[in-house]
């Protein structure tokens, strides 16, 4: 049975001009992105960033210096619930991207996920509620569909927590829609599906095969699985799906929307894709320790963003191979500067 629309107590901005933002994870691959392009809409700009002792705020170290001039950085952590609530104060729209996102990682630190990824979005929400935020993105993932039993896969696929990762998503994303449904919150809920391109971890897999492919001392490209499916957006699309979502008025809170390309490519095609743009070979080797656990392994992922092209009207842009050659452009740049950490014992 279909149920009413939660109708939220403050109307949504019709854009982001002059109005108050706060990007949690900001200091990531997809939150800078994001931090930058609301800069550049004309928004009051809030970034957060995870505090650290190397006086270090990731990637916003690298954001071009009008952009840094015109937002305010702040260092915290989301598990901080009184910092929390101080953050929030006078925040129109937030969008939550803090979170801890290697898969490898949580099979060993699970509990460390749950702190961060439910725990820190149930502080953002009440903080949230007592500010009378006008909207809450929350951040989710494919993975928390677990390989798919129908494809492509809409929002209706079961959830299946096929790590220790995507089971802390599942579990916020839950959250987000109980304080949806309970407090009649406008909490909206963007399910991503495999965003590429500049300044990603090297732990992701277009990251760390392009890497090796550049390395002059890599004779060869180690991956995982190459029999598996993915669907790619470029960075540029994934952020213009938080922009709308976060400002879209016809958006039903609490429950997820998938953004993804709706095309998808074996990891096998997408290493000899790469091959190819970059015009080099070399020989491909399966690394043991990129192997997911046999019951853990994602098979395939791609996308049905049906619904939320509907609400919002956004589209994907940029086709899978400009994003590549752009991201080699920016791996090449890395390389020029010698700004890459050439032992690859750190990619898990």
């Amino acid at each position: 049975m279909e149920r009413p629309p939660i109708i939220p107590s403050q109307p949504h901005i019709p854009d982001y001009k002059k109005a108050r933002v706060l990007v949690t994870g900001a200091d990531g691959f997809i939150g800078s992105h994001l931090t930058e392009r609301l800069v550049e809409t004309g928004a009051d700009v809030t970034a957060l960033a995870l505090y650290n002792s190397f006086d270090s705020v990731g990637w916003l170290d690298h954001l071009p210096a009008d952009v840094v001039t015109r937002l305010r950085i702040v260092r915290g952590d989301v598990r901080d619930a009184a910092f929390v609530r101080r953050l929030l104060a006078e925040q129109e729209v937030v969008f939550n991207l803090a979170a801890l996102i290697s898969i490898p990682h949580s099979y060993s630190a699970a509990q460390s996920y749950v702190e961060t990824n439910v725990l820190g979005l149930i502080n953002i929400l009440e903080a949230a509620r007592e500010h009378r935020v006008r909207r809450v993105v929350q951040t989710s993932t494919s993975e928390v569909y677990g390989t798919a039993i129908t494809v492509p896969i809409g929002e209706s696929h079961p959830l299946q927590g096929q790590s220790p990762y995507s089971a802390s998503k599942i579990g916020a994303d839950m959250m987000a829609e109980a304080y949806a449904r309970s407090f009649d919150m406008p909490v909206a809920i963007l399910r991503p599906f495999n965003t590429f391109g500049p300044r990603q971890s090297e732990r992701a897999v277009i990251p760390t095969v392009l890497r090796q492919i550049l390395d002059p001392d890599a004779a060869t490209v180690r991956v995982g699985d190459t029999s598996t499916s993915r669907d790619f957006t470029y960075v540029e699309d994934t952020v213009a799906a938080f922009l709308a979502i976060g400002c879209a008025p016809d958006i039903e809170f609490g429950r997820p929307y998938n953004a993804g390309s709706g095309k998808g490519i074996a990891i096998g095609e997408l290493v000899d894709l790469l091959m190819a743009l970059t015009d080099r070979q070399k020989p491909v080797e399966q690394d043991t320790n990129r192997l997911r656990p046999a019951n853990s392994e994602v098979r395939v992922l791609l996308a049905d963003s049906t619904r939320f092209m509907k609400a919002t009207g956004w589209r994907p842009k940029v086709e899978l191979r400009e994003g590549l050659v752009r991201t080699i452009a920016f791996w090449r740049e890395r390389f020029a500067r010698n700004a890459v950490r050439r032992d690859r014992s750190h990619v898990t």
